[in-house]
């Protein structure tokens, strides 16, 4: 049997929230991983319907959650466009024609993989926690990682591991950390960038 209620309570850091059921009556706990469709991520106040279940400890739990008046629309799921993976690449192999050319060291090479590596592994942490109900890692830390070199990694974990890739406003600031660090590398390629780059490792 389904029912229906309305989000009265959303916690997207920690990833669940409660269903305040139509009618009234005790709110239901729900859970991210509940929600049919990972196509969009609740914010509150959205009217659902829901299959009602109970847990170990005997609490009312939602399952099987669908918002009202939506359907499913793979094609056009944000974040599944193929020009993000592309432009990462694209990015990536740039920067290894400037290195092996001689116009940067391969410090910033190593700089943009061991900043994707550590990227990759903090979504990934993040998103266990959120399946456990864990610490989270605070979004501004990943946009951190990003704007730090790590955005290659960080893209390839939301598609990947479907994490933060639906949320809207962690995407626009998301995308503004690699328009920042693409506006840094391009610096870096003009003459007073490399002079400035230099000047840094050799005091290094």
């Amino acid at each position: 049997m389904r029912y229906q209620g309305r989000i009265s309570t959303w916690k997207d850091d920690k990833g669940f929230g409660f269903i305040t059921p139509n009618g009234g009556g005790e709110q239901v706990f729900v859970h991210i991983n509940a929600f049919s469709s990972r196509q969009r991520r609740p914010e509150g106040s959205e009217l659902v319907t829901y299959e009602l279940t109970v847990d170990g400890k005997g609490r009312s739990q939602a399952q099987a959650v669908a918002f009202v008046g939506t359907r499913p629309t793979p094609s056009s799921a944000p974040g599944r466009s193929k020009l993000p993976p592309l432009f990462a690449v694209c990015f990536l192999l740039l920067v290894v024609v400037t290195v092996f050319t001689g116009r940067l060291p391969i410090a910033v090479l190593a700089l943009y993989v061991v900043a994707s590596v550590v990227a990759f592994f903090a979504y990934a942490f993040d998103k266990s926690a959120a399946l456990r109900n864990q610490w989270r890692t605070q979004e501004s830390t990943l946009h951190l990682f990003a704007l730090l070199g790590g955005w290659p990694g960080a893209l390839a974990a939301q598609r990947l591991l479907r994490h933060k890739s639906a949320k809207a406003s962690f995407q626009v600031t998301f995308w503004g950390t690699v328009a920042l660090n693409c506006g840094a590398f391009g610096w870096l390629l003009s003459p007073s960038g490399a002079t400035v780059l230099h000047s840094i490792l050799r005091a290094a």
